[in-house]
Parts: C-alpha cells; sequence; structure tokens
C-alpha cells in the first residue's frame, strides 16, 4: 500500500450480492494487482448459527480453496445489513477476513498465505447501489491501524484490466493411488490419508518435470515449448519477493523465461474474457533417466504382509487453472501457482473420498466456470455418481449460485455450462454451425423506426431453423415446426436441456406418443400450431407455456407490453401462430405513450442459403410493424392469432 491516503479500486460490476438481509462477503483480490483492487466478491454461507456475521472459517475456508482459482485470493471482508459505528463493524470484516486467510494458509502452510498484508472492510451504506460502500484499510492486518477509504474507483473495463495483464497456466494430471489395507479394515482411514500426503509430496519431488507450451496456438511461429526441471524450482520464497522479468531483456535464460514469452503481442485481438485469453499449458512428466551421483547396483526390497490385506485403488483426474500475470517467471508460475492448485485439489478430493473410500469409488472430476458477473473462472468438483438432476446434485449448485450471487432460476453451473479449453470451441455470433445453423441473426440488424420506444429482446442465444435445412423440404406446410425447433434449440443453448432438436418426424410421433394425434399423423404433412408445440415442450423439456389468444392481427399491438414483461422476465423466443402461417418472435420495440410498436420476426418461411446478409437484407429477420408505411399490415386482420410464451424452468 503507497503512502498517503488509502484508495481502493473496484473491478467487479456487482459488488453488493444480498440486498436485504444481514450477511457477510469475502472480497477477492490478486497478489498480481495493487493491494486494494477487489476483482471480485463471494458470499459467505457458513457461519455460526446463533449470528450470521461470525463465520465458520474451517468449513468456509475448504469452500473456498477449491472454488477460487490460484492466482487470487482473500484481501477483505465486506458487510450487509448491520447498524452502528461504521469504521467498528469494517474491523469485524477486517478481523474475519483475517481468521480466514489464518485457516487457508494452516492448509496449504504457504509463505505467502502467511504475511499480514493490507485488508480492507467494507461497511455496505446503501444495498442497492454499488457506491453506497464505506470501505476501510488496516495496515499490515492491524485492527488498531485502520483507516478510512477517501478515494473508490470503479474500474470502467474491468475484463480489459485482468486479461491484457494476466494469462491462464492448465494443468491436468491424472493418478491411480494404490492402497493396501487390512481386511478387517482395522486403520484403514489412517493408511489412506498417509497413501495421500506422500502424493502430495510427490508434487515437488526435484525429479519432476514440467514442459510448458502454448495451449492451442493459432499462431503461424509459436512460441518454442519450455522444459522446467523440479530441482530448479524454488517452494520459500513468496511471490512479493519474486523478481519480475524484464521484457526488454534479450534471449533472458529459459527457466526466467516470462509467461508474457507464451502471450501474443498482436493488438488487433482484444483480450476481455478467460475464453479468449492467453493460456498455457503445463505437462507434468516423472524424469528417472537422471545421472546418479552414486554408482549402485539394481536392488529389489520384499515386505511382507503380517496379515491378511485388500487392495484398494483411487483414481484422481486433477484439472487446475491458475491466472498469472504476465510478468511473472516461468519457474514461479509452476512452483507458485500449479503445483499448490494441484495440492489442494487432491486433498478437496482425498476428504470427499475418505468416508466411502473402501465401499465405492468416486468419481469427483473438476470442471471451470465462468458464469455472468464473475469476471475470472471458478472450479467446482462435482461428484458423477450423482446425475445432475438428483436432489444431491441440485442442492450442490444451489449453493454455490447462493455464495456467487447467481439466479436461482437459471442453470449457470452445470456441467454443459463448463469451460472446454481443449475441446470446445466458441461459436461467434451469426456464424454457420454444423448443419448450415445460423446463430443470432438478429444482432446487429437495423432499428424498428419506433421513436421513443424500449426494446425488449431474447435473452440468450438460439439458432435459426427455417424451411429446406438440412436438405428437407418442409415448404408450405413445416413452418410452426421450424419456429419449434428454434425455441429447442434456445433452451439447448442455455443448457436447460442436453437433448437434440427434435425432427419434424420426431415432433410427430411425440404428439402421437401422449394421444394428441393418431398414428396415420407421423410421415405426414399436416400442420400444427401453438397447442401442438405447447405439448411438445411439456413432454421433452418439462417446459410450460402460456398461450394469449387474439381474435383478429390488428389486435396484437394491444399485446406489446404483456410481450415485452415477456422478454424482459422470461427471455424465452415466442411462437406466433395466425391462419396457415408460423413466426418467432425475438422482441418487440414498443412506446407506451404513443402506442407505436414493432415486432422483431424471425421468419422460417426462408428456403435459401445460409446467407446471414442475404437474410437480413430480404427481410427474413426485421422489425415488422403491425402497418407500415405504405399502409399495407403485416398480421393478417381477419385471422386470429394464437401467440406461444415458453416460461423458463425455475432450475439450477
Amino acid at each position: 500500500m503507497s503512502t498517503g491516503s488509502p484508495s481502493v479500486r473496484v473491478l467487479c460490476r456487482n459488488l453488493v450480492l444480498i440486498k436485504s438481509d444481514v450477511a457477510l462477503q469475502w472480497l477477492i483480490g490478486s497478489p498480481f494487482f495493487p493491494p486494494a483492487t477487489v476483482v471480485s466478491t463471494i458470499r459467505c454461507i457458513h457461519y455460526h448459527p446463533s449470528d450470521p456475521l461470525s463465520p465458520d472459517c474451517a468449513r468456509e475456508a475448504e469452500d473456498v480453496r477449491a472454488l477460487i482459482i490460484k492466482g487470487f485470493h482473500i484481501i477483505g471482508a465486506l458487510i450487509v445489513g448491520k447498524d452502528g459505528n461504521m469504521e467498528q463493524i469494517a474491523r469485524e470484516a477486517i478481523d474475519s477476513a483475517s481468521r480466514m486467510r489464518r485457516c487457508l494458509s494452516d492448509y496449504d502452510g504457504s509463505v505467502e498465505s502467511m504475511e499480514n498484508p493490507d485488508l480492507i472492510g467494507g461497511v455496505v451504506v446503501d444495498s442497492l447501489n454499488n457506491n453506497g460502500v464505506q470501505f476501510f484499510v488496516s495496515k499490515l492486518g492491524n485492527l488498531g491501524n485502520t483507516e478510512a477509504v477517501e478515494s473508490v474507483v470503479y474500474e470502467d473495463e474491468p475484463e480489459k484490466y485482468i486479461w491484457e495483464r494476466g494469462c491462464l497456466l492448465l494443468c491436468e494430471l491424472q493418478m491411480k493411488l494404490p492402497v493396501y489395507v487390512p481386511a478387517n479394515k482395522s486403520g484403514a482411514e489412517k493408511m489412506f490419508l498417509h497413501a495421500n500426503e506422500v502424493l502430495v509430496a510427490r508434487f515437488k519431488d526435484p525429479q519432476l518435470t514440467y514442459i510448458l507450451e502454448l495451449l492451442q496456438s493459432s499462431l503461424e511461429k509459436a512460441p518454442h515449448p519450455i522444459i522446467i526441471r523440479g530441482s530448479e524450482l524454488n517452494f520459500l520464497i513468496d511471490l512479493s519477493s519474486v523478481k519480475w522479468v524484464d521484457n526488454t531483456v534479450q534471449k533472458p535464460v529459459a527457466k526466467l523465461l516470462p509467461c508474457s514469452y507464451f502471450c501474443s503481442q498482436k493488438l488487433n485481438f482484444p483480450v476481455t474474457s478467460a475464453e479468449s485469453a492467453d493460456k498455457i499449458q503445463v505437462t507434468i512428466m516423472l524424469n528417472r533417466s537422471v545421472n546418479s551421483p552414486k554408482s549402485a547396483a539394481p536392488f529389489a526390497a520384499y515386505y511382507p504382509a503380517l496379515e491378511e490385506v485388500r487392495l484398494s485403488v483411487e483414481e484422481y483426474k486433477l484439472e487446475v487453472i491458475c491466472y498469472a500475470a504476465k510478468d511473472l517467471p516461468l519457474t514461479y508460475a509452476v512452483s507458485k501457482l500449479i503445483i499448490p492448485a494441484l495440492a489442494d485439489q487432491l486433498t478437496t478430493m482425498k476428504k470427499a473420498v475418505l468416508p466411502t473410500f473402501l465401499t465405492q469409488h468416486s468419481q469427483l472430476r473438476p470442471y471451470h466456470f465462468c458464469p455472468p458477473g464473475i469476471l475470472h473462472p471458478v472450479t467446482v468438483i462435482y461428484e458423477l455418481s450423482y446425475g445432475e438432476t438428483e436432489i444431491k446434485q441440485v442442492e450442490v449448485r444451489r449453493s454455490l449460485h447462493q455464495r456467487l450471487g447467481l439466479p436461482s432460476d437459471r442453470p449457470l453451473l452445470r456441467v454443459a455450462n463448463a469451460l472446454n479449453f481443449l475441446k470446445r470451441t466458441k461459436i461467434a455470433k451469426g456464424s454457420i454451425k454444423k448443419g448450415s445453423l445460423l446463430r443470432d441473426v438478429h444482432n446487429g440488424i437495423p432499428s424498428s423506426g419506433v421513436s421513443g420506444g424500449l426494446v425488449s429482446l431474447v435473452q440468450g442465444s438460439y439458432e435459426y431453423y427455417h424451411y429446406l435445412h438440412e436438405g428437407f423440404d418442409d415448404s408450405g406446410w413445416g413452418c410452426a415446426y421450424r419456429s419449434l425447433q428454434t425455441i429447442i434449440s434456445w433452451f439447448r443453448v442455455q443448457h436447460y436441456t442436453s437433448i437434440d432438436v427434435p425432427t419434424h418426424r420426431e415432433i410427430q410421433e411425440t404428439l402421437v406418443d401422449i394421444g394428441d394425434k393418431d398414428s396415420s399423423f407421423i410421415g405426414s404433412r399436416e400442420w400444427i400450431g401453438a397447442i401442438e408445440l405447447s405439448y411438445v415442450l411439456d413432454k421433452l423439456l418439462g417446459v410450460t407455456c402460456k398461450i394469449i389468444n387474439v381474435r383478429s392481427g390488428a389486435e396484437l399491438p394491444e399485446k406489446c407490453r404483456e410481450l415485452a414483461l415477456h422478454f424482459e422476465n422470461q427471455g424465452t423466443p415466442i411462437m406466433i401462430g395466425g391462419g396457415v402461417l408460423a413466426y418467432t418472435l425475438l422482441g418487440v420495440d414498443y412506446n407506451d405513450v404513443t402506442g407505436d410498436c414493432a415486432f422483431l420476426i424471425l421468419d422460417p418461411h426462408y428456403t435459401g442459403s445460409d446467407d446471414l446478409k442475404k437474410i437480413i437484407n430480404g427481410g427474413w429477420c426485421g422489425w415488422k410493424k403491425a402497418v407500415d408505411s405504405k399502409g399495407k399490415s403485416f398480421f393478417l386482420h381477419e385471422k386470429f392469432y394464437n401467440l406461444l410464451l415458453p416460461q423458463r424452468p425455475s432450475i439450477v
């Protein structure tokens, strides 16, 4: 902390996670940023029953060390909903943060964790306003030396701040741990714990070799991999004592190269997320070919078992990611980030496995997420022997949503939401996916022409299904099927379901299965409408729907206010069916004073190729007024219309 009046920089946009309850939040920073830089905040959910501001630090530390990736750590705490002297409340927050850091240091014993740094204590003055927080800073964690913060800077571009300064390191490691235990199981737990301790110690074996290389490089001249030997690592020095590498030095020693050696220098590719950040892959190998200082003949040792034993083999699949400053030397990225992260994850898994390691094989797997509002990845370990819809997994996710301040009605931490740096390629908006599917074709279309209107749009992404897609000729009868496929694609992309988007025949089979149609319907070219769509969504996805009926297309503008509320609260695409035509509605632009409105229509009647420019210019996706400037009505006055409004499931 610099001399003079203390200041705080806030990167996270949503600083106050709890608006009404009395609660405690941990403030997360990074050793690579100025000390009082708040990157994110998470809620304390384990506390003593009599006092929600008295954290159970032991349980909290177990959760936090598994959740927060290395390269970020607790720098303070924030108290919400408590009245009284602000400085005294801030000292309580700082004291909680100090105790929490001690619990974390007791766990990993790192020099850095045991330091006594400046800590931040925040008090929420106005829970409805991020700026309504008063910060205090304690010098060197001393509660008797607390000073009010006069300057708080809220970063305008927090993603840029984080990812232009740093990169990600990734490491996967699979291991099998054999444990011999007595047949009568006496002392089994002790043997299992000892075997794990030996395994953790092996992470610092000087005979280990670390290969660092750029992950999935698209550069024409990718940097050569760097090899670091375990004997070259320094585990005793803390990050604050590390000498950063000057990038201007020509050809530094390989082991002193900074992480920026693997980072792109091109400025025309803005880095604004973990997915677009530079990534370094770390591979661990055991080197048994080193020269021994002493010559010796090979030998074998035999240790007879004193009693009957059984073999239990525990399989671990570790996968860690870490955040590092680009000017951090690679050797310290390994010794201070990767190895402690592996040790932490193994210990977390060990504690989860311990109660049942003799009776069942665990399927613990780590996954990494970047949910909305969280600026850095978090790691979650799931037990895959439970299905995602089983109550035990649901409760785990619900607890995580509460801790991270995420909405409790949206699936943001399911396996399908996880980052997959090795396999998944992000689909750009408007780009062609497999089977010539376009995604989010409404992005970038011209404005509606409604003066002073409020635009309400579909939330999230969808895929555009239309006539003749994948060579299937449904021209003249399949528009409602295509609208249904677009709607189901929305639920797939938002991870509410993992089922494939059904074909026309599968849609017909579903309607026959539920008894709505007879068997002759399968393979026919019969139309379907909003009612049939609601049956299919309920059967295949468990999604309920609201249906709005209007007697004439002329009455549709009267429903704009209700449609706007749907897009704001539910955010799902809407199917409009009238006469023999069906459309997908993606949004409305409505002026509630003048009544002027426009409908954002995605037209399934398009029969051309998936050419985004052709679709937009041809009006197949665009704003439609009920009556255009030439007096032509888009919706037919002599036809009744049904609007199908799928309701977003309230699940996590």
